[in-house]
């Protein structure tokens, strides 16, 4: 038997398929991921004033309501039931580190959940900010850390 893992998303002939995940235990698992919107100083000190408002706070909206329509967004994914979704945004040098944290109670995962959150979060700060710097550039989407379920708990090590 090989020491290489499988693609759970595979079938026994190659074909994607969604994964059975009806036999395995229903257990709190937890997700968190982050990416980087890099933006000149004056966007970033403009962003509660933008031409279409807020743009953080649109961005956390887009970002909360994208977690929640994973299953439709992603062909495989399952739709979980999400119990908290939390979409932060912190000013950093070059721009906005977005994160995200997913809480479920569930048979598999929230790590989609999470990278959706931010990704759609930066989408929509892009958005906003776009009118007044077109340059502006998503980077750096990751998950963080996972915790729960058969293969354990996870966190980046790395920056």
């Amino acid at each position: 038997m090989s020491s290489k893992k499988s693609f759970s998303h595979l079938d026994a002939r190659g074909r994607a398929r969604m994964v059975d995940v009806s036999t395995k235990p229903v257990t709190r698992r937890t997700a968190g991921a982050s990416c980087r919107v890099l933006m000149s100083p004056d966007t970033v000190a403009r962003l509660g004033a933008m031409p279409k408002g807020d743009a953080v706070a649109v961005a956390r909206l887009a970002g909360i309501q994208a977690a929640k329509r994973v299953g439709e967004l992603i062909p495989l994914a399952h739709t979980l039931p999400l119990e908290h979704v939390e979409v932060d945004f912190q000013l950093v040098d070059g721009g906005v580190e977005i994160r995200s944290e997913i809480v479920v109670t569930a048979r598999t995962g929230a790590e989609l959940e999470a990278m959706v959150a931010c990704s759609n979060a930066a989408l929509a700060l892009y958005d906003m900010v776009k009118a007044v710097e077109r340059d502006a550039v998503i980077t750096d989407l990751k998950l963080e850390s996972k915790s729960g379920g058969r293969s354990g708990n996870y966190r980046r090590t790395e920056d």
